[in-house]
């Protein structure tokens, strides 16, 4: 795994071994901004379920003003931090918390903190034919101050897996659905 674009391209990413993290893949984030573009230039960027740190990262090389990361799990956490060393990228630029992203997300808002871009790649829920899905994807959907989070013009980014179907609450608009095997990126705005 490794950063595509950008100040920091080709550095390798570290990653946690065993089943734990489920990086998203490099074709997957290529094709996630190529689509993004320049709105990645000067962009304050959330990313939830940090896992390795590779979105924040990726946006950071490509010209983000700042990255919050979110990530629960302590190794990880500490695997990101030597993936921010090995990119280069200061404290200023890139802020790592480690706590529960639904714990984060209030904390983040009584903050007053928006952000241009969100990313999520969440641990991937369970084929829900029949019942309304009860993965880490449709909660973040469903989170109330998630919305608030979101600049006017920004665009949340969420990835899933197809056989989770997501119930699209009225807070949000789709924009865009990028389907790559079994991965699927919903670009969402604010509705």
């Amino acid at each position: 795994m490794r950063i595509i674009s950008g100040s920091a391209a080709s550095v390798i990413l570290k990653v946690p071994k065993g089943f734990d993290v489920r990086p998203t893949p490099d074709l997957v984030r290529q094709a996630v901004f190529n689509s993004l573009a320049a709105r990645v230039g000067g962009a304050r960027v959330l990313e939830l379920f940090g896992g390795t740190g590779a979105l924040s990262l990726e946006c950071l090389s490509r010209g983000a003003a700042h990255a919050c990361c979110v990530e629960l799990a302590g190794r990880h956490a500490r695997m990101i931090q030597e993936n921010v060393a090995n990119t280069g990228f200061t404290r200023e630029q890139f802020e790592l918390r480690v706590q529960d992203v639904f714990v984060a997300l209030p904390q983040l808002a009584e903050g007053g903190r928006q952000f241009d871009l969100i990313l999520a790649d969440p641990p991937y829920g369970e084929k829900n034919v029949g019942r309304r899905s009860q993965s880490f994807a449709q909660k973040l959907l469903d989170h109330p101050l998630l919305p608030s989070l979101l600049a006017p013009e920004g665009l949340f980014i969420l990835g899933h897996t197809k056989r989770d179907t997501l119930s699209l609450p009225e807070a949000w608009q789709e924009k865009k659905i990028l389907k790559h095997g079994d991965s699927w990126m919903r670009f969402l705005a604010r509705g």
